[in-house]
């Protein structure tokens, strides 16, 4: 089967050629703040978003119009947890923090596909939790041939697991978590020795000075170029130039994680991503104050050791009762309803989260766990142009993504899914042409 990524390439290529300006006209623009725009008009330039209003929103004369009547206009939502389109989500080895997920992106992944029928317009790609540390994450589009064409931030974050990873107890993954940074600290004082007696010769100085002073002088001399390839991630991380994903399973994985970072002062530059039963510990996390992301597996099931009755509960509404923010992943990916991020708020809103708070969970919260809420999460002037064009309302079941535009440019359109076609069919369909959606035309 030819996949239909290569029909996304195509239309790319199409809208680019027809120019840099886009405009969506005459649907009803939803944000998640619940703020409503009957008629609306989003114009786009340069990839961002230049104009938000009513009917008589002025629409530059260059401008690609896709007409809306009738549809939703709703910003691209964000997946800001997942190890799609990887080969292998973890590495054999728990400390490897000199690895990328650069290198392991499938562009033509199939799954990238589902997130433009899903109307997610932003992925952050980064590797599982069965780790110590992980490799370097990347923040793509769901669209092109090329991960460097793909993507919107490099080597973004490192994954940092608090829960054992498969083989290890809680004491040998923490005793594994503090000897990366004691080596780490190790190997910089080394360098930092050794620099200072380069310059020492080079200056031609005779004074003989304590190993201890030589290391504290050395220190400021030492560059990122100076360490070993391998410890070169992990030091930009232990001053805080890299974001954590830090995962932590249970409530006391969430206590022993906070400590810990504390202690490296590496709390503010963290987000945590935890399991079910980590709502135990939902107001030492509101006290952290850092970004949340919850497991796609929404409810936790607890049976009494005694009478064996189980109790559940469902995880986001404590978080929602506490006040703490939480981002949603989707529990699996594809056609399957809880590997959408639509659905996993959707079910949000029938446990009684407000509706708001869970539209948020899968745009703006999700954007600003990846750094990104000043660009992505909302329909707003200033913003990146990742709009998705619905058929309903974004929490109904029967609603389907019509287009998805990707900065500006649309990256898919339900009409040409030759995927769907071919699911439907159960043919292969030939590779469609390079031309520009019918539902588009020029103002």
């Amino acid at each position: 089967m030819v996949l239909s990524s290569h029909l996304a390439s195509a239309l790319l290529a199409a809208v680019a050629a027809l120019g840099d300006s886009a405009a969506i006209r005459g649907g009803t623009i939803v944000n998640p703040d619940g703020t409503r725009i009957d008629k609306g008009v989003v114009v786009i330039q340069g990839g961002k978003i230049t104009a938000v209003g009513g009917p008589e929103t002025a629409i530059p004369p260059d401008a690609v119009v896709h007409e809306a009547d009738g549809k939703i206009v709703f910003p691209g939502m964000v997946l800001a947890h997942t190890q799609i389109s990887l080969d292998v989500a973890n590495e054999n080895v728990p400390v490897a923090p000199f690895v990328n997920v650069y290198d392991a992106i499938e562009p033509n992944s199939a799954e990238f596909e589902d997130c433009l029928r899903g109307a997610i317009g932003t992925v952050h790609v980064i590797q599982g939790h069965n780790t110590v540390i992980g490799g370097l994450s990347r923040i793509v589009r769901p669209a092109g041939d090329m991960v460097d064409y793909m993507t919107v931030r490099p080597d973004y974050a490192l994954k940092l697991s608090i829960t054992p990873r498969g083989g290890f107890n809680r004491m040998t993954q923490m005793a594994e978590l503090r000897a990366a940074f004691a080596n780490l600290a190790n190997h910089i004082e080394s360098v930092a020795e050794r620099r200072f007696e380069e310059e020492k010769k080079k200056k031609d100085e005779k004074v003989l000075i304590l190993p201890e002073e030589a290391v504290k002088q050395g220190m400021a001399l030492v560059t990122i170029d100076d360490l070993d390839a391998r410890w070169r991630t992990l030091w930009r991380a232990s001053k805080g130039e890299i974001p954590l994903f830090v995962h932590c399973d249970r409530a006391m994985d969430v206590m022993h994680g906070i400590e810990w970072l504390k202690e490296l002062k590496l709390l503010e530059k963290s987000v945590f991503v935890v399991g079910t039963e980590a709502f135990k510990a939902v107001e030492a996390l509101k006290t952290a104050g850092r970004p949340v992301i919850l497991s796609g597996v929404l409810v936790h099931k607890e049976s009494d050791p005694l009478t064996g009755k189980v109790t559940e509960t469902f995880v986001p509404k404590v978080f929602a009762d506490a006040g703490v923010p939480f981002v949603l992943q989707p529990n699996g990916f594809g056609f399957s309803a809880d590997g959408m991020l639509w659905y996993q708020a959707a079910r949000c809103v029938r446990e009684g989260i407000a509706r708001d708070v869970a539209l948020k969970a899968v745009t703006q919260a999700a954007a600003d766990s990846i750094g990104m809420g000043d660009t992505l999460g909302s329909l707003a002037v200033g913003k990146w142009g990742n709009v998705a064009i619905l058929s309903g309302d974004p929490l109904d079941q029967a609603t389907f993504v019509d287009r998805m535009l990707i900065e500006g440019r649309l990256a898919y359109e339900r009409a040409n899914d030759r995927r769907l076609k071919e699911l439907s069919t159960g043919q292969d369909l030939p590779p469609a042409a390079a031309t520009a959606p019918a539902s588009s035309s020029k103002n």
